[in-house]
C-alpha cells in the first residue's frame, strides 16, 4: 500500500487548511538553522523553502530565523502570506514541489517562535478574580472597587517567556514559613500566645502553581503617544496562543503589596511554540459577558463586533485532565486589553505579548489555577490515584485547547507543556 502523502489530511484534522498556526523549528541534520514553518496535520511545512522554491514575493520573510519580521510586515503580507500557504498545501500543482519540504513533526526541535518585546498580563477573568477576592477577602467585596471599569494588568519579563517544552525550575525567593499547627503548640514557658511579628525565609517555593491563559501576539507597532482604538485590533495583532504563566503563590503573596507582582511571577512563563493567525479564528469569535458597568468611551465595546474568542481549554498535570476553563466566559477582551495598554500613548513593538490573565469558568471543574482548585491549599485535588494541592518537583503541566472553525471543523491551538524540576541548589 502506497504511503500516504503529508499533504492529504483525515478529514476533520484539527491542523488542516483552515487553521496553518506558524511556528519556527530547526532539523537533526541542520540543528542551527532556524526555520519558519507551517503546522499541517503532523508535518510542518518549511515555509521558507517553499517561498523560494515558488518565487514568492514574501520569501525574505518566510526566511527569517523567527516570524518577526512577518508580523512587522502588517495585515495586508499576513493576509497574503496565508493565502500562498493555503494555495501550496491544497493546489494539486504545487505537490511536486512543496511535498518534499514537508517534515514529521516528530522529529523537529521547536522553538520560541518570536523574539519577545514586552511581556504583559492581565487579570481578566470575573470568575478568577472573584474566587481570589472570596479567598483573600472573605468578610469584603471579592472584586476591588476598579475591576469593572478598566483591565487590570502588570508588567512581567520578557526574557523569562519560554517556548513549550521547557523545563521549569522551583524558584527561590523570600516567602512567610506556613502557619504552625495549633494542636502542636508548645506547653513551655517559652511559648508565648501573642503572634510575632511575621519574618519571612528563603528557600524554594512550597506553594508553585500554574496559570491556564490566552496570549496575543502584536505583530505591526504603533508610534508613541498614538493609543489603539479597538477598532484597530486586528491591524496590531498577529495571532494567539496558549500561555501558561507559572506562579509562586508564597513569594506572591509576600512581595505583592503595594506594587504587585515581582519574583513571584517573573523566573518563568511558558509559551505554545505554534502561534495561530486571527484570521483563522474568525469562526470562533463571541460575543463576551454582559456588562453590568458602564465602560468609559475607549473601553465600550457595546456597539463593536464582538472581541471575544470561543476557545476550550484543558488543564492536564501528569497527564490527569483536572480542569476545562472557558476563554469565552472573560469578561475584559483582547481588545480593550490592547486600548487599554496604549491608551495613555505608550507604544507597541512587533513582538510584544499580552495575555488574558487565569482563564476560569463559573463552575469548580472550569478553574484555571491550582489556587482556585484547590482552594488557597485547603482541599486536594485528585491526580487518578494521587492528589496535590500545589504543584511537586517532577509534575508536568499541560494545556491544550481548539476552537470551532468552519463547517463543524475544530481549529486546534498548539499545546503548552512545562515539568518542573527541583529548584537549583
Amino acid at each position: 500500500m502506497p504511503q500516504r502523502s503529508p499533504l492529504d489530511l483525515p478529514e476533520g484534522d484539527p491542523f488542516g487548511p483552515h487553521n496553518l498556526p506558524y511556528g519556527v523549528f530547526t532539523t537533526p541534520h541542520a540543528p542551527h538553522l532556524r526555520r519558519i514553518g507551517v503546522r499541517y496535520g503532523s508535518h510542518v511545512l518549511d515555509a521558507g523553502a517553499a517561498a523560494a522554491a515558488t518565487a514568492s514575493p514574501y520569501a525574505e520573510l518566510l526566511g527569517a530565523a523567527t516570524l518577526n519580521p512577518l508580523m512587522a510586515a502588517g495585515r495586508p503580507a499576513w493576509q497574503a502570506v496565508r493565502a500562498e500557504v493555503l494555495d501550496w498545501l491544497t493546489n494539486p500543482a504545487h505537490r511536486p514541489t512543496i511535498e518534499p519540504l514537508m517534515h514529521p513533526l516528530t522529529t523537529l526541535a521547536l522553538h520560541l517562535p518570536i523574539e519577545v518585546a514586552d511581556y504583559v498580563d492581565f487579570y481578566a477573568s470575573e470568575h478568577h478574580a472573584a474566587n481570589v477576592g472570596r479567598m483573600f477577602r472573605p468578610d469584603g467585596d471579592a472584586l476591588t472597587p476598579n475591576w469593572k471599569h478598566l483591565p487590570i494588568g502588570y508588567h512581567g519579563r520578557a526574557g523569562t517567556v519560554l517556548v513549550s517544552g521547557t523545563p521549569v525550575v522551583r524558584p527561590q525567593g523570600q516567602h512567610l514559613p506556613p502557619a504552625p499547627d495549633p494542636s502542636a503548640a508548645s506547653s513551655s514557658p517559652a511559648h508565648t500566645s501573642s503572634p510575632a511579628s511575621p519574618a519571612p525565609v528563603f528557600g524554594p517555593s512550597l506553594r508553585l502553581d500554574f496559570e491556564a491563559e490566552v496570549a496575543f501576539v502584536v505583530g505591526a507597532p504603533s508610534p508613541l503617544n498614538t493609543p489603539v482604538p479597538l477598532s484597530g485590533f486586528h491591524d496590531h495583532v498577529f495571532g494567539l496562543c496558549l500561555l501558561n504563566d507559572w506562579s509562586a503563590r508564597d513569594i506572591q503573596s509576600w512581595e505583592y503589596r503595594p506594587l504587585g507582582p515581582f519574583l513571584g511571577k517573573s523566573f518563568a512563563t511558558s509559551l505554545a511554540a505554534w502561534i495561530t493567525p486571527l484570521e483563522a479564528l474568525a469562526p470562533a469569535r463571541t460575543a463576551p459577558p454582559a456588562r453590568d458597568v458602564p465602560l468609559l468611551p475607549y473601553l465600550d465595546d457595546s456597539a463593536a463586533e464582538p472581541f471575544g474568542f470561543d476557545l476550550r481549554i484543558e488543564v492536564a498535570v501528569n497527564g490527569h485532565t483536572i480542569s476545562r476553563p472557558p476563554f469565552s466566559a472573560m469578561y475584559w477582551t483582547a481588545a480593550q486589553q490592547l486600548a487599554h495598554m496604549t491608551v495613555n500613548g505608550a507604544s507597541l513593538r512587533t513582538g510584544d505579548v499580552f495575555a488574558s490573565g487565569t482563564v476560569s469558568g463559573p463552575r469548580p471543574t472550569e478553574r484555571g489555577c491550582l489556587l482556585e482548585l484547590s482552594w488557597g491549599g485547603r482541599d486536594q485535588v485528585r491526580l487518578g490515584d494521587d492528589t496535590r494541592t500545589f504543584l511537586e518537583d517532577g509534575d508536568e503541566v499541560t494545556l491544550t485547547a481548539w476552537a470551532p472553525g468552519p463547517h463543524g471543523a475544530r481549529i486546534g491551538l498548539g499545546e503548552v507543556s512545562g515539568h518542573v524540576v527541583p529548584a537549583t541548589p
